[in-house]
């Protein structure tokens, strides 16, 4: 775990040494009806609540059906030595731990550990599911004793830039401790598979309701509204794994078209990707914007680099921009090309020039043309059914008080 430099005088250390810590509420949950005692779960995270939506959000705002989730994120810096506690929604609480500036490595973990054991004292959680989207997280939990340990592994963590050298070591140990483990598509799947005996796939799944109202035309966001079309438009996190020399190349050959980029810049330097009159980069949008962003497209595209980092991934926005109407064209993603290649729902291309004719080929409405099969196969990727086959395997292995 990377430490911030040191900013402030000793008091930091001094706070862990004397175990002066606040736990503070500056929403308090509403109270839960005595009728109905959900069971607790306590989620680690190492993506932030309010980042790009995606498969954390969409799973535990689905759990808060069935549970009272806790769902604790990496810690902020800061000057004071407290965790917080925001309701997000009925049952569904985001927990942030503070930590003051000065802290060593050692102390980091002592006070996350703290801070936990706090809160589940506080909020009197006695049995509970504790369910992980990093491995990271067991250098200040695994003294805990929950009533099931769940690892959703949603990406190859290990094989992201500036991942900790110990996360490998770290998930070996989450394997032995996990009762149930979820993978988020096949090929991970396939990775895990044979290092626990109760490994199940749940590849990206789609809220159809929420994207399928880009089918119809949407007003146009002020900040894409004077760009001109044919636009061909990316969402989601630009990183390591984005094709910068790819979109270069498809945007010389093509000036006339407009490559519109949505989402945050993270862990590459943005003096690094590829510049021109006809690539806009507007940034990170809200969830709720993304169909209005959607509907004024032409063409989405996973412009995805094929490397170590992509080599496990299942893309989210696949579904997402399908059930918008999108024609979709991908790099060689291996999960986008068993589920949308293969039956020709989306188009997959693995050069520059391969990528600018599949696009050409769906301005050109020569693709897809299955729009029927595209949205069964839609209907059938819900992440309410996700989250509906996840928690019965949960209730498999734990006696839960489930609402009926």
């Amino acid at each position: 775990m990377k430490i911030p430099e040191y900013l402030g005088s000793n008091s930091a250390s001094e706070l862990v040494e004397r175990g002066e810590s606040k736990l503070v509420n500056p929403v308090v949950p509403a109270a839960i009806p005595p009728k109905v005692q959900k069971q607790a779960l306590i989620c680690f995270s190492h993506l932030r609540w309010n980042f790009v939506y995606q498969r954390p959000q969409h799973i535990m705002s689905r759990a808060s059906k069935d549970f009272n989730v806790y769902f604790i994120e990496e810690p902020i810096w800061g000057d004071e030595l407290r965790i917080s506690v925001c309701k997000q929604a009925d049952d569904l609480q985001i927990v942030v731990p503070h930590l003051p500036h000065g802290l060593t490595h050692d102390e980091v973990i002592r006070y996350q550990r703290q801070l936990v054991d706090e809160l589940i004292e506080r909020e009197k959680l006695t049995d509970y599911v504790a369910w992980y989207y990093t491995p990271m997280a067991l250098n200040f939990t695994d003294h805990l004793r929950p009533s099931l340990t769940v690892y959703d592994c949603m990406d190859e963590l290990s094989a992201f830039l500036g991942a900790p050298r110990e996360l490998l070591d770290k998930e070996k140990e989450l394997l032995t401790q996990a009762g149930l483990v979820f993978t988020g598509g096949h090929s991970l799947y396939e990775a895990k598979r044979d290092r626990h005996e109760a490994v199940y796939a749940f590849p990206s799944s789609i809220d159809h309701t929420h994207f399928s109202a880009a089918r119809a035309k949407q007003p146009d966001p002020d900040d894409q509204r004077s760009i001109g079309h044919p636009r061909i438009g990316f969402s989601g996190v630009i990183d390591e794994r984005f094709d910068r020399e790819l979109i270069a190349e498809v945007a010389r050959r093509r000036p006339q078209w407009q490559f519109v980029m949505l989402g945050p810049v993270v862990k590459i330097d943005p003096a690094s990707l590829p510049q021109g009159a006809n690539i806009h980069y507007l940034g990170m949008k809200d969830y709720k914007q993304l169909p209005n962003y959607f509907s004024n497209w032409d063409v989405a595209i996973l412009p995805f680099a094929l490397n170590e980092s992509t080599r496990f991934i299942s893309p989210t926005k696949t579904p997402e921009y399908l059930s918008a109407g999108l024609p979709v064209v991908s790099t060689p993603i291996r999960d986008v090309i068993r589920t949308y290649g293969a039956p020709g729902f989306a188009q997959i291309a693995d050069t520059a020039e391969a990528f600018e004719k599949a696009i050409e080929r769906a301005l050109n409405g020569h693709h897809p043309t299955d729009w029927s099969g595209i949205d069964d196969l839609l209907a059938e990727s819900s992440w309410n059914k996700t989250w509906d086959e996840m928690c019965r395997y949960i209730k498999a292995r734990v006696q839960i008080p489930f609402e009926q």
